[in-house]
Protein backbone atom coordinates (compact mmCIF):
# COMPACT_ATOMS: atom_id res chain seq x y z
CA UNK A 1 0.00 0.00 0.00
CA UNK A 2 1.44 3.43 -0.88
CA UNK A 3 2.27 5.84 1.89
CA UNK A 4 0.33 8.85 2.44
CA UNK A 5 2.43 11.51 1.23
CA UNK A 6 2.27 14.60 3.84
CA UNK A 7 4.09 18.24 3.58
CA UNK A 8 6.60 18.34 6.43
CA UNK A 9 8.67 22.01 6.82
CA UNK A 10 11.72 20.81 6.84
CA UNK A 11 13.61 24.11 6.69
CA UNK A 12 12.81 27.98 8.58
CA UNK A 13 14.54 31.24 7.70
CA UNK A 14 13.94 35.00 8.96
CA UNK A 15 14.66 38.57 8.56
CA UNK A 16 14.04 41.75 9.93
CA UNK A 17 15.74 44.97 9.79
CA UNK A 18 17.96 46.17 12.05
CA UNK A 19 16.40 49.86 12.44
CA UNK A 20 13.72 49.70 15.63
CA UNK A 21 10.85 52.27 16.38
CA UNK A 22 9.99 51.69 19.90
CA UNK A 23 7.09 53.04 21.82
CA UNK A 24 9.37 56.36 22.98
CA UNK A 25 9.71 57.32 19.53
CA UNK A 26 5.79 56.67 18.77
CA UNK A 27 5.26 59.18 21.65
CA UNK A 28 7.35 62.20 19.78
CA UNK A 29 5.13 61.45 16.55
CA UNK A 30 1.44 61.21 17.60
CA UNK A 31 -0.49 61.86 21.23
CA UNK A 32 0.52 58.08 22.69
CA UNK A 33 2.77 56.72 25.28
CA UNK A 34 4.45 53.64 26.12
CA UNK A 35 2.27 52.14 29.16
CA UNK A 36 -0.92 52.88 27.14
CA UNK A 37 0.58 51.20 24.11
CA UNK A 38 2.25 48.38 25.83
CA UNK A 39 -1.05 47.82 28.09
CA UNK A 40 -3.43 47.08 25.48
CA UNK A 41 -1.12 45.37 22.41
CA UNK A 42 1.79 43.82 24.09
CA UNK A 43 3.99 45.50 21.61
CA UNK A 44 7.35 48.23 23.04
CA UNK A 45 9.25 48.00 19.56
CA UNK A 46 9.10 46.99 16.25
CA UNK A 47 11.48 46.69 13.54
CA UNK A 48 11.68 49.26 10.35
CA UNK A 49 12.99 48.73 6.56
CA UNK A 50 14.59 51.94 5.89
CA UNK A 51 16.12 53.20 2.35
CA UNK A 52 15.25 54.62 -0.93
CA UNK A 53 13.82 51.15 -3.23
CA UNK A 54 13.66 49.00 -0.15
CA UNK A 55 10.75 47.06 -0.68
CA UNK A 56 8.96 43.08 1.15
CA UNK A 57 11.58 41.15 -1.69
CA UNK A 58 14.15 42.79 0.35
CA UNK A 59 12.47 41.45 3.52
CA UNK A 60 11.31 37.85 1.78
CA UNK A 61 14.71 37.59 -0.42
CA UNK A 62 16.93 37.04 2.76
CA UNK A 63 14.81 34.80 4.82
CA UNK A 64 14.99 32.25 1.97
CA UNK A 65 18.57 32.85 1.64
CA UNK A 66 18.46 32.04 5.80
CA UNK A 67 16.28 28.89 4.91
CA UNK A 68 18.34 27.67 1.89
CA UNK A 69 21.61 27.70 3.90
CA UNK A 70 20.20 25.69 6.80
CA UNK A 71 18.65 23.33 4.40
CA UNK A 72 22.29 22.91 2.57
CA UNK A 73 20.43 23.48 -0.80
CA UNK A 74 21.05 25.82 -3.72
CA UNK A 75 18.03 28.05 -5.09
CA UNK A 76 18.12 26.55 -8.52
CA UNK A 77 16.36 23.07 -6.53
CA UNK A 78 13.33 25.48 -5.29
CA UNK A 79 9.83 23.77 -7.64
CA UNK A 80 7.75 26.99 -6.49
CA UNK A 81 7.36 29.91 -4.42
CA UNK A 82 4.72 31.71 -2.48
CA UNK A 83 4.60 34.65 -1.40
CA UNK A 84 2.25 36.08 1.37
CA UNK A 85 1.86 39.70 1.36
CA UNK A 86 -0.53 42.71 1.42
CA UNK A 87 2.61 45.12 0.61
CA UNK A 88 4.12 43.91 -3.01
CA UNK A 89 6.54 45.47 -4.45
CA UNK A 90 4.53 46.64 -7.20
CA UNK A 91 0.93 45.99 -8.05
CA UNK A 92 2.81 43.83 -10.68
CA UNK A 93 4.79 41.89 -11.31
CA UNK A 94 4.26 39.63 -8.45
CA UNK A 95 6.77 40.25 -5.69
CA UNK A 96 7.73 36.29 -5.62
CA UNK A 97 8.90 36.70 -9.06
CA UNK A 98 11.41 39.54 -7.51
CA UNK A 99 12.17 37.35 -5.12
CA UNK A 100 12.83 33.97 -7.25
CA UNK A 101 15.31 36.57 -9.07
CA UNK A 102 17.35 37.73 -6.26
CA UNK A 103 18.05 34.76 -4.88
CA UNK A 104 18.60 32.99 -8.37
CA UNK A 105 15.55 30.46 -8.05
CA UNK A 106 15.30 29.72 -11.89
CA UNK A 107 13.49 26.75 -12.28
CA UNK A 108 10.62 28.01 -9.99
CA UNK A 109 7.20 29.22 -10.72
CA UNK A 110 6.05 31.42 -8.21
CA UNK A 111 3.03 33.88 -7.17
CA UNK A 112 2.18 36.17 -4.42
CA UNK A 113 -1.46 35.57 -2.23
CA UNK A 114 -3.07 37.70 -0.68
CA UNK A 115 -5.23 37.06 2.55
CA UNK A 116 -3.76 40.28 5.01
CA UNK A 117 -2.94 38.75 8.32
CA UNK A 118 -4.10 35.08 7.38
CA UNK A 119 -1.60 35.36 4.14
CA UNK A 120 0.77 32.00 5.64
CA UNK A 121 -1.88 29.77 6.92
CA UNK A 122 -3.55 30.06 3.27
CA UNK A 123 -0.48 30.21 1.72
CA UNK A 124 0.91 26.92 3.51
CA UNK A 125 -2.36 24.96 2.91
CA UNK A 126 -1.35 26.09 -0.78
CA UNK A 127 2.06 24.84 -0.80
CA UNK A 128 1.25 21.50 0.89
CA UNK A 129 -1.39 20.41 -1.67
CA UNK A 130 1.49 20.84 -4.18
CA UNK A 131 3.44 18.60 -2.14
CA UNK A 132 0.82 16.39 -1.66
CA UNK A 133 -0.38 15.67 -5.09
CA UNK A 134 3.07 14.92 -5.76
CA UNK A 135 3.68 17.35 -8.41
CA UNK A 136 6.44 19.42 -6.70
CA UNK A 137 8.85 17.95 -4.35
CA UNK A 138 10.53 21.63 -2.92
CA UNK A 139 7.96 24.66 -2.10
CA UNK A 140 9.24 27.77 -0.70
CA UNK A 141 6.12 29.93 1.27
CA UNK A 142 7.17 32.91 2.64
CA UNK A 143 5.43 35.51 4.49
CA UNK A 144 6.25 38.67 4.36
CA UNK A 145 5.29 42.36 5.00
CA UNK A 146 6.54 46.27 4.75
CA UNK A 147 3.88 47.86 6.67
CA UNK A 148 5.50 50.79 7.66
CA UNK A 149 4.87 51.34 3.62
CA UNK A 150 1.37 51.88 4.10
CA UNK A 151 0.86 52.93 7.38
CA UNK A 152 -0.31 56.69 8.80
CA UNK A 153 2.35 57.32 10.70
CA UNK A 154 -0.64 60.36 11.87
CA UNK A 155 -3.14 57.75 13.04
CA UNK A 156 -2.41 56.76 16.46
CA UNK A 157 -4.55 53.84 15.79
CA UNK A 158 -2.75 52.01 13.50
CA UNK A 159 0.62 53.52 13.34
CA UNK A 160 1.79 51.75 17.07
CA UNK A 161 0.82 48.43 15.86
CA UNK A 162 2.67 47.70 12.94
CA UNK A 163 6.53 46.35 11.97
CA UNK A 164 8.38 45.08 9.14
CA UNK A 165 9.79 41.51 8.94
CA UNK A 166 9.45 38.06 6.45
CA UNK A 167 10.21 34.77 7.19
CA UNK A 168 9.87 31.36 5.12
CA UNK A 169 9.67 27.68 5.12
CA UNK A 170 10.81 24.88 3.03
CA UNK A 171 8.12 21.76 2.53
CA UNK A 172 9.15 18.60 1.28
CA UNK A 173 7.65 14.94 1.02
CA UNK A 174 7.15 13.13 4.34
CA UNK A 175 6.10 9.30 4.68
CA UNK A 176 6.12 9.31 8.32
CA UNK A 177 2.83 11.38 9.25
CA UNK A 178 4.95 14.70 9.74
CA UNK A 179 4.09 17.95 8.37
CA UNK A 180 1.10 19.66 7.80
CA UNK A 181 -1.91 18.15 8.93
CA UNK A 182 -5.39 19.97 8.49
CA UNK A 183 -6.77 23.16 8.06
CA UNK A 184 -9.60 25.26 8.80
CA UNK A 185 -9.46 28.47 6.72
CA UNK A 186 -12.44 31.15 6.49
CA UNK A 187 -13.22 34.19 5.27
CA UNK A 188 -16.09 36.90 4.98
CA UNK A 189 -15.94 39.41 2.59
CA UNK A 190 -18.13 42.19 4.67
CA UNK A 191 -15.21 42.43 6.89
CA UNK A 192 -13.97 44.77 4.15
CA UNK A 193 -15.47 48.00 5.76
CA UNK A 194 -13.82 47.65 9.33
CA UNK A 195 -10.18 46.68 8.35
CA UNK A 196 -9.19 47.94 4.49
CA UNK A 197 -6.84 49.89 2.33
CA UNK A 198 -9.42 51.83 0.47
CA UNK A 199 -7.26 53.41 -2.62
CA UNK A 200 -4.83 52.09 -4.81
CA UNK A 201 -6.52 49.16 -6.49
CA UNK A 202 -9.33 49.07 -9.02
CA UNK A 203 -12.08 50.97 -7.50
CA UNK A 204 -10.71 53.78 -6.42
CA UNK A 205 -7.35 54.41 -8.61
CA UNK A 206 -4.94 56.75 -7.03
CA UNK A 207 -6.17 60.29 -7.73
CA UNK A 208 -4.73 63.89 -6.14
CA UNK A 209 -7.96 63.57 -3.46
CA UNK A 210 -7.04 60.16 -2.57
CA UNK A 211 -3.79 60.66 -2.12
CA UNK A 212 -4.78 64.03 -0.03
CA UNK A 213 -7.63 62.31 1.67
CA UNK A 214 -4.87 59.95 3.06
CA UNK A 215 -6.54 56.76 1.53
CA UNK A 216 -3.55 54.72 0.79
CA UNK A 217 -2.80 53.34 4.26
CA UNK A 218 -4.10 50.82 6.65
CA UNK A 219 -7.59 51.60 7.93
CA UNK A 220 -8.83 49.83 11.00
CA UNK A 221 -11.96 49.93 12.94
CA UNK A 222 -10.74 48.82 16.07
CA UNK A 223 -12.99 47.62 18.39
CA UNK A 224 -15.10 45.76 15.19
CA UNK A 225 -11.57 43.98 14.76
CA UNK A 226 -10.72 43.09 17.69
CA UNK A 227 -14.16 41.49 18.75
CA UNK A 228 -14.03 39.59 15.33
CA UNK A 229 -10.62 38.59 16.17
CA UNK A 230 -11.08 37.25 19.37
CA UNK A 231 -14.07 35.14 18.06
CA UNK A 232 -12.93 33.94 15.14
CA UNK A 233 -9.05 32.96 16.38
CA UNK A 234 -10.53 31.35 19.33
CA UNK A 235 -13.21 29.30 17.53
CA UNK A 236 -11.44 28.07 14.65
CA UNK A 237 -8.31 27.42 17.11
CA UNK A 238 -11.09 24.80 19.01
CA UNK A 239 -12.42 23.59 15.76
CA UNK A 240 -9.45 22.34 14.73
CA UNK A 241 -8.68 20.40 17.69
CA UNK A 242 -12.63 18.77 18.25
CA UNK A 243 -11.81 17.32 14.61
CA UNK A 244 -9.24 16.02 15.27
CA UNK A 245 -9.94 14.65 18.69
CA UNK A 246 -7.44 16.76 20.42
CA UNK A 247 -6.81 18.57 23.71
CA UNK A 248 -4.88 21.27 24.38
CA UNK A 249 -2.75 18.52 26.46
CA UNK A 250 -1.98 17.62 23.11
CA UNK A 251 -0.45 20.35 21.73
CA UNK A 252 3.24 21.56 22.70
CA UNK A 253 3.17 25.09 21.28
CA UNK A 254 0.26 27.77 20.07
CA UNK A 255 1.89 29.42 17.11
CA UNK A 256 -0.53 32.72 17.07
CA UNK A 257 -0.66 35.36 14.53
CA UNK A 258 0.91 38.62 16.80
CA UNK A 259 -1.79 41.33 16.79
CA UNK A 260 -2.72 41.71 19.99
CA UNK A 261 -1.66 40.09 23.30
CA UNK A 262 -4.81 40.34 24.37
CA UNK A 263 -5.92 38.11 21.09
CA UNK A 264 -3.51 35.80 21.88
CA UNK A 265 -4.30 35.26 25.26
CA UNK A 266 -7.56 34.54 24.48
CA UNK A 267 -6.65 31.80 22.29
CA UNK A 268 -4.73 30.43 24.37
CA UNK A 269 -7.47 30.20 27.28
CA UNK A 270 -10.10 28.84 24.78
CA UNK A 271 -7.72 25.70 24.01
CA UNK A 272 -6.81 25.40 27.73
CA UNK A 273 -2.95 26.15 27.22
CA UNK A 274 -0.39 27.91 29.55
CA UNK A 275 1.33 31.33 28.08
CA UNK A 276 4.46 28.43 28.87
CA UNK A 277 3.35 27.06 25.79
CA UNK A 278 2.47 30.13 23.34
CA UNK A 279 4.53 31.81 21.29
CA UNK A 280 5.05 35.80 21.81
CA UNK A 281 7.33 38.19 20.21
CA UNK A 282 4.90 40.72 19.60
CA UNK A 283 6.74 42.49 22.24
CA UNK A 284 9.63 42.89 19.49
CA UNK A 285 8.64 42.98 16.23
CA UNK A 286 5.08 44.14 16.73
CA UNK A 287 2.33 43.25 13.75
CA UNK A 288 4.32 42.04 10.74
CA UNK A 289 0.99 40.83 9.19
CA UNK A 290 1.82 37.59 6.91
CA UNK A 291 5.55 37.30 8.56
CA UNK A 292 4.27 36.83 12.08
CA UNK A 293 3.65 32.95 12.14
CA UNK A 294 7.19 32.05 10.51
CA UNK A 295 9.04 34.39 12.47
CA UNK A 296 7.62 32.82 15.72
CA UNK A 297 8.88 29.43 13.90
CA UNK A 298 11.97 31.12 12.87
CA UNK A 299 12.57 32.18 16.84
CA UNK A 300 11.63 28.86 18.35
CA UNK A 301 13.00 26.43 15.99
CA UNK A 302 15.47 25.53 18.64
CA UNK A 303 12.65 24.54 21.56
CA UNK A 304 11.08 22.58 19.22
CA UNK A 305 11.10 18.56 18.69
CA UNK A 306 10.41 15.98 16.52
CA UNK A 307 6.95 15.16 16.84
CA UNK A 308 5.33 18.44 18.40
CA UNK A 309 2.22 19.07 17.92
CA UNK A 310 1.80 22.86 16.66
CA UNK A 311 -1.96 24.97 16.58
CA UNK A 312 -0.93 28.07 13.67
CA UNK A 313 -3.87 30.43 14.12
CA UNK A 314 -4.27 33.77 12.70
CA UNK A 315 -7.51 36.48 11.79
CA UNK A 316 -6.80 39.16 9.40
CA UNK A 317 -8.49 42.04 7.51
CA UNK A 318 -11.10 41.10 5.04
CA UNK A 319 -11.71 39.35 7.12
CA UNK A 320 -9.65 35.82 7.26
CA UNK A 321 -9.29 33.37 9.81
CA UNK A 322 -7.91 30.35 10.09
CA UNK A 323 -5.76 27.29 12.06
CA UNK A 324 -3.57 24.85 11.09
CA UNK A 325 -2.42 21.93 12.81
CA UNK A 326 1.35 20.82 12.43
CA UNK A 327 3.43 17.59 13.60
CA UNK A 328 7.03 18.94 13.72
CA UNK A 329 8.91 16.71 11.95
CA UNK A 330 12.48 18.35 12.08
CA UNK A 331 15.12 16.70 14.18
CA UNK A 332 17.13 18.53 16.45
CA UNK A 333 18.64 22.18 16.11
CA UNK A 334 19.47 23.06 12.22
Amino acid sequence: MTKKITAAITAVGGFVPEDRLTNLDLEKMVDTNDEWIRTRTGISERRILRGEGKATSDLAAPAVLDLLKKRGMDASEIDCLIVATVTPDMVFPATANIVCDKIGAVNAWSFDLGAACSGFLFALTTGASFIESGRYKKVVVVGADKMSAIVDYTDRNTCILFGDGGAAVLLEPNEEGYGILDSRLKSDGTGRYYLNMKAGGSAYPATIETVTNREHFAYQEGKTVFKFAVKGMADVSAELLEKNNLTGADIAWLVPHQANLRIIDATAERLGLPKEKVMINIQRYGNTTAATIPLCLWEWQDQLKKGDNLVFAAFGGGFTWGATLVKWGIEGER
